[in-house]
C-alpha cells in the first residue's frame, strides 16, 4: 500500500508541473535562433491546422487557442468544436462550475456530449445551469464527481429528460451515496420500465473493457446506466461478467456465477477475469493481475514485479540494458549511485 502511495504522488507532482508550466517547446537549434520575431509572425497559419481542431481533445483546443489570434477567433467562434466536451486529465484538477459554465456557453445550447471526468469541483448548482441552457445533453458522463450529490443528478437527469428526452447515457460510478432509490428514480426518468432494464442488465459488461473504453464509444448496446445492484452485497455499484471460460460455461447452464462488483469479487486489470485465492502476484502498482497475465507481462530487473499496462508509462529504462527498473526500485536503488 505504501509502495502505492509512492507511484499515486509521483502521477500528481508530474500533471501539476505540466499545468504550471505550460507545453513544452523545442529547444531551438543555432540555425533556427538566427530567425527574428517579425520573421517567425509574418503570414496566418497553414490551413491544415484549422482541419485539425475538430479532432483535438479539450486540453490541446484550449492551448491552440493561445498560439495566435487566427487560431484563436477560429477556435472561440466554432460551434461544432464545442458540442462534445469531455474534461479528462489533467484539467480535470483545476475545473470549476465558472470554468464549465464559460465553455459550454461556447456550444449555443447545442450541447451534445458533458463528460466530466473525476471534476471534483463541480456543484449542484452548477451542473444544473448548464443542464437546464443545454436540454439536448444525450450523454452525461460524471464518474468521480464528488462534488455532486444523488438529489442533483436526479435533477439534472429529471430536467433532461422532461424537456427533449435526448439523454441516453448516464455514468455516475464514484458518486458518493447512491441508493437504490435514487438507481430506481434515476430509471424511471429515462423510461426504462423493468423488463427493459433487465434485459439490458443481461448484456455483458467486463471489467477490463469498462477500464480502456474510449468516453466518446457508447454501443447501442451499452447500458444507459453504469450502476446497478451487486447480487452480492446489495449494494448500488458497477457489476461486472467474467471472462473466464469456467464461468462462461456456469453463465450458459444458468449456475451460479461470479458476478458482482470489484469490491466483492477481485479481477485482473488486463483481461477481466475473477482472480483466485492462489493466484495473485506482486504487482509494482495496486492493481491485480491474474497468473496467465502476470507471467506475461515484462518484469522489473531488481524486484521481478511488473506494471499492469495502465501504469506501464512509469517504467524506467536503463542504458545498456533490455528491461526497466520500477519506480520503487529506481528510488531505493539507483538514487543511492547518483
Amino acid at each position: 500500500m505504501k509502495n502505492s502511495h509512492i507511484v499515486e504522488n509521483k502521477e500528481h507532482e508530474a500533471v501539476n508541473g505540466s499545468m504550471l508550466r505550460g507545453p513544452v517547446l523545442p529547444s531551438l537549434g543555432h540555425s533556427q535562433k538566427e530567425l527574428t520575431i517579425q520573421e517567425v509572425e509574418r503570414g496566418p497559419p497553414h490551413e491544415a491546422l484549422f482541419l485539425v481542431l475538430a479532432y483535438l481533445p479539450l486540453f490541446e483546443l484550449l492551448n491552440m487557442s493561445e498560439v495566435c489570434r487566427s487560431l484563436r477567433d477560429a477556435v472561440d467562434k466554432d460551434v461544432l468544436l464545442w458540442l462534445d466536451i469531455i474534461v479528462e486529465k489533467p484539467l480535470n484538477m483545476l475545473f470549476s462550475d465558472e470554468i464549465m459554465i464559460k465553455l459550454t456557453s461556447k456550444a449555443n445550447g447545442r450541447l451534445r456530449t458533458l463528460a466530466l471526468m473525476s471534476c471534483t469541483k463541480i456543484t449542484d448548482d452548477g451542473l444544473q445551469q448548464v443542464i437546464e441552457k443545454n436540454p439536448h445533453i444525450n450523454r452525461l458522463y460524471l464518474p468521480a464527481c464528488t462534488g455532486l450529490t444523488p438529489e442533483g443528478i436526479m435533477r439534472a437527469v429529471k430536467t433532461l429528460t422532461e424537456s427533449y428526452q435526448a439523454l441516453k447515457c448516464v455514468k455516475i460510478n464514484g458518486v458518493y451515496n447512491m441508493k437504490k432509490e435514487h438507481l430506481e428514480t434515476l430509471s424511471s426518468y429515462l423510461q426504462m420500465n423493468p423488463a427493459k432494464m433487465e434485459g439490458q442488465m443481461q448484456q455483458l459488461c467486463f471489467f477490463h473493457d469498462y477500464r480502456n473504453i474510449s468516453v466518446l464509444r457508447v454501443e447501442e448496446s451499452y447500458r444507459p446506466i453504469d450502476m446497478e445492484i451487486c447480487p452480492r452485497c446489495n449494494e448500488v455499484r458497477m457489476v461486472f461478467d467474467c471472462p473466464r471460460e469456467t464461468c462462461k460455461k456456469k453463465r450458459e447452464r444458468a449456475m451460479a456465477e461470479c458476478r458482482g462488483c470489484y469490491f466483492c469479487i477481485p479481477r485482473c486489470e488486463e483481461c477481466g477475469k475473477c482472480i483466485e485465492v492462489e493466484e495473485p502476484g506482486e504487482v509494482v502498482c495496486a492493481d491485480v493481475l491474474c497468473s496467465d497475465c502476470w507471467l506475461q507481462l515484462p518484469k522489473c530487473n531488481f524486484c521481478n514485479r511488473p506494471y499492469c499496462s495502465r501504469h506501464a508509462n512509469l517504467q524506467h529504462s536503463t542504458p545498456g540494458s533490455t528491461g526497466f527498473i520500477c519506480c520503487i526500485c529506481h528510488v531505493n536503488f539507483i538514487g543511492d549511485f547518483m
